[in-house]
């Protein structure tokens, strides 16, 4: 029998001097990133996947949380990491975590940054009436489900706070304005079935960000959950050998200074 531990609780894998950040995305947990995060440990990484404010109790304390509560968990998870003691750190976002984690690689000391379907439009364009919305229906109740290979892993709402889509909206809004401060490598990585996010935004992300050494993955046969889709290998064999690629890099550089 198949066993599936799918549980919203955040997790920390010891292993070498690099250190990976991974954060979840809206009404999400880092359930859905624990087999990237078991991956990487696997090859040696250390691996800190937090629980952001909201998140994995009920709708209700989600509707109490704004992006600034979901920003900062992702600094206190990039802080433990840090305070590990690893000598790089690296952080990979899902969806809105991706936009989270482009958002600390312009404010705190990353090596580089992966952002996976990360939202700069979306799909339902019945986001631009929420603020009217929201005061007449507090949460959204249809959920769709997902094929049962993603599924498996989910630990989901059963209804989203509006009020917590419209503060999504603006993180959006927020991170989309600053893309040209960040300078540290970036992976941009987009399913091209995403049913949530506009696959567009890939190319918005990869165009404006500032960064001079920048690589954008398309996966054709991924959804918006690609840690958990059929290409989810594929994915994690492309961040590990980004985030070496540029480990290399940067020695390189190193001992070229005589550190």
């Amino acid at each position: 029998m198949k066993i599936v531990r799918r549980s919203p609780d955040p997790f920390f894998y010891e292993g070498g001097e690099i250190g990976v950040l991974l954060i979840h995305g809206f009404t999400g947990t880092p359930s859905e990133l624990r087999p990237m995060g078991e991956y990487l440990k696997e090859r040696g990484y250390t691996v800190h996947a937090p629980l952001l404010a909201g998140h994995g109790t009920t709708p209700e304390e989600m509707a109490c949380t704004t992006w600034e509560d979901w920003w900062n968990s992702t600094v206190e998870g990039y802080r433990r990491l840090r305070e590990s003691g690893v000598r790089r750190v690296f952080a990979a976002g899902l969806s809105m975590g991706g936009a989270l984690v482009l958002n600390l690689a312009r404010q705190y000391p990353l090596d580089g940054v992966i952002a996976m379907c990360a939202p700069v439009y979306l799909k339902d364009k019945r986001v631009h009436a929420v603020n009217l919305i929201r005061w007449v229906m507090p949460y959204q109740i249809r959920r769709g489900t997902k094929p049962a290979h993603i599924e498996e892993h989910l630990v989901p709402y059963d209804r989203t706070p509006l009020k917590c889509v419209s503060s999504l909206q603006r993180l959006i809004r927020h991170v989309r304005s600053h893309l040209h401060e960040i300078q540290v490598p970036t992976l941009v990585v987009q399913a091209e079935q995403d049913e949530t996010v506009e696959p567009r935004s890939a190319h918005y992300i990869y165009e404006k960000i500032g960064s001079a050494v920048k690589h954008l993955k398309w996966y054709n046969k991924s959804s918006h959950i690609i840690t958990l889709d059929r290409e989810r290998e594929h994915l994690f064999a492309d961040v590990d050998a980004f985030i070496q690629e540029v480990d290399k890099s940067i020695s390189t550089r190193e001992r070229g200074k005589g550190f």
